[in-house]
């Protein structure tokens, strides 16, 4: 069991708005593609979108209704089927998952229905902290825990609808995310030597994944690192000197294209490039640089030239739209470098928001590290050293989970995230 504090008031009130907003999202989200496309696989390595509808409810029920609260089940055979997702290595390990038929989409609907009974009930009356009935209900870790999962599920169910075609979404006349502006500052600067505080005191959050603890620090040393993300426009003198296409990019009439979300748009050249680690790693290598270590940019993002570190790359006012392009501002990026009240106290730009900021550093525990209750596999399945570490947080980030110990990771191929780089040298 998790070493912890006593557990905070437990808000119910709070936890209920929360649990509907994000099913609100959800619906709203599958809704963005067109019926014909429920069953279609957007993502190769990834179930099709039919899974994902029944995965979040599933995955809801069976932590906090189920294994935490000792419930019976709704339906035995769905909750399997929508338990887990995947995370293949390549096509040949995705086959493995496939499916010749899904349920349809109304006993999904008709399931995902019982399990909202189920869990708002259990919201409203069961007791949610009793750890020495469960160690999943430990600090209300198994509330927390499907609330954070389902946020996260809305950017992955939204980079997956990506790859969708235009004609299988319904973009209700979201057209027009497409505009250009000049950064405020370009370069470099240094950041100085010092500590950065990667992860958390388990008594600190109300709520944290099982590999944001226990507290690290690290010394680190000078360096100098890009004011701004590498764009579009730096990544095309790249691809002219023979680097990679990025995914997003799309071949047209001689030059490039941006495939968006709701369209195709010439090129922005002013937004971050979204590519895998491994091509940035190429880029950085082509510009005599390196990527930043995840306590390279813990330097950046949190440190001060004062010693003194901050809650946010801005200081300790909590996150909001004033600060950077999260939390679903747009769902598209925007210009690097525009939003003066974000940057940190190095002065560099964007280190949440616009895109997740790949690392060099491989996705490994902390000292101290414990598999968590309520969902033991969530990181431990992960530390293969395949997996690299990404900070910060994308436009279709969730607010909720842009904190300072928050870590973030995909395969070094994978193409289809929302994710950015920026070089260091030193």
């Amino acid at each position: 069991m998790l070493t912890s504090a006593a557990a905070p008031a437990l808000d119910r009130a709070g936890l209920r708005a929360r649990y509907l907003n994000n099913r609100n999202r959800s619906a709203e989200l599958f809704a963005l593609a067109d019926p014909s496309a429920y069953v279609d696989r957007p993502i190769p390595l990834r179930h099709p979108v039919i899974f994902y509808e029944g995965h979040l409810a599933a995955f809801s029920f069976n932590k906090l209704c189920r294994e935490a609260l000792g419930e019976a089940s709704i339906d035995a055979h769905l909750e399997r089927l929508f338990e887990r997702g995947i995370d293949p290595s390549d096509a040949a390990d995705a086959a493995r998952h496939e499916r010749e038929s899904w349920p349809s989409r109304s006993a999904v609907a008709a399931f995902g229905a019982r399990c909202d009974s189920a869990i708002l009930r259990a919201i409203a009356m069961a007791d949610l902290t009793d750890a020495t009935a469960s160690p999943l209900l430990e600090r209300a870790q198994a509330a927390y825990c499907i609330l954070e999962h389902e946020e996260m599920h809305h950017e992955t169910l939204l980079y997956i609808l990506h790859q969708l075609p235009l004609e299988n979404k319904r973009t209700a006349g979201r057209a027009g995310a497409f505009y250009e502006r000049e950064p405020i500052a370009t370069g470099r600067v240094t950041v100085g030597a010092g500590t950065a505080t990667l992860g958390a005191r388990r008594d600190v959050l109300p709520f944290g994944w099982d590999n944001e603890f226990d507290e690290t620090h690290v010394d680190v040393a000078a360096f100098e690192m890009d004011v701004n993300d590498v764009t579009n426009g730096d990544w095309l003198a790249f691809v002219r000197d023979g680097g990679p296409q990025p995914s997003f990019w799309i071949e047209r009439d001689g030059g490039f294209a941006l495939r968006g979300m709701f369209e195709t748009m010439p090129l922005p050249l002013t937004w971050p490039v979204y590519v895998t680690n491994a091509q940035a790693r190429a880029y950085a290598a082509w510009k005599n640089a390196r990527l930043p270590t995840e306590a390279e940019y813990h330097r950046a993002a949190f440190g001060a030239p004062d010693g003194r570190e901050r809650a946010f790359p801005w200081g300790d006012a909590p996150p909001d739209a004033r600060f950077g392009n999260f939390d679903f501002a747009r769902f598209e990026a925007e210009p690097v470098g525009i939003n003066a009240a974000g940057k940190s106290a190095w002065g560099v730009y964007d280190l949440i928001g616009n895109g997740w900021e790949w690392t060099s550093t491989p996705f490994r525990p902390f000292a101290g590290f414990e598999p968590m209750a309520s969902y033991p596999e969530y990181s431990a399945d992960f530390f293969d050293e395949e997996h690299v570490i990404v900070k910060g947080a994308s436009p279709v980030t969730n607010r909720n989970h842009v904190r300072r110990s928050m870590r973030n990771w995909y395969r070094a191929e994978y193409p289809y995230v929302y994710a950015t780089f920026r070089t260091v040298n030193g």
